[in-house]
C-alpha cells in the first residue's frame, strides 16, 4: 500500500479543481482556499492553498485530517 501524497510543489498541477475561498476571508486575500481534487494525485483528498499565492503549493489532506484539524482550531 502507497502512502497519500502529502503535498504538490504547484496548485496548478491540480486540473480541473473549483477553488473556494474561505468565507472568513477578506478583500485583502488573507486566508485559504480548498479544493476536491477528483484525479491526478490528490484524488479523493482535500487540497489547501494560500489566497495570496493560487500558483504555490497545496497541502493535501484525508477528510478526517481536516476535520481533526479544523476542530483542533
Amino acid at each position: 500500500m502507497s502512502a497519500l501524497p502529502r503535498n504538490v510543489p504547484a496548485s496548478t498541477d491540480l486540473h480541473a479543481v473549483s477553488w473556494l475561498r474561505s468565507s472568513y476571508s477578506t478583500g485583502a486575500n488573507n486566508c485559504v482556499e480548498t479544493a476536491r481534487p477528483r484525479s491526478g494525485p490528490g484524488a479523493g483528498l482535500l487540497a489547501v492553498r494560500d489566497s495570496k499565492n493560487p500558483a504555490g503549493p497545496a497541502l493535501l489532506f484525508s477528510a478526517g485530517s481536516w476535520s481533526e484539524f479544523v476542530r483542533t482550531l
